[in-house]
């Protein structure tokens, strides 16, 4: 049986309510952020890119329990293997 198999049957939900007038001492943008649940993006993240892979539990687990054996995050870690791939390739090393 599929998971949505009952939305046909379901009734439309009603229109959402419109928004609220910004609350005094609020700008728009953040009244607006807030009223959607959206946070704000953390400045650690501005003029970044996100680097994605899968890796078994296996591997996961390794690394994690090496960046905290050394103290590090694990973002620190794996920067620190991208600047040793990036070498042997005969790159600059980029790492913060």
């Amino acid at each position: 049986m599929s998971r949505f198999a009952n939305l046909a049957d379901k009734p439309k939900a009603s229109p959402k309510p419109q928004p609220q007038p910004a609350a005094p001492g609020l700008e728009q943008g953040a009244n607006a952020t807030a009223s959607l649940g959206v946070r704000p993006r953390s400045n650690s993240r501005a003029g970044r890119k996100a680097i994605a892979a899968y890796f078994s539990p296996e591997m996961s687990l390794a690394m994690h329990v090496c960046a905290r054996r050394h103290g590090l995050s694990l973002q620190e870690l794996m920067t620190e293997a991208f600047d040793d791939v990036l070498r042997k390739y005969g790159q600059s090393p980029v790492g913060e």
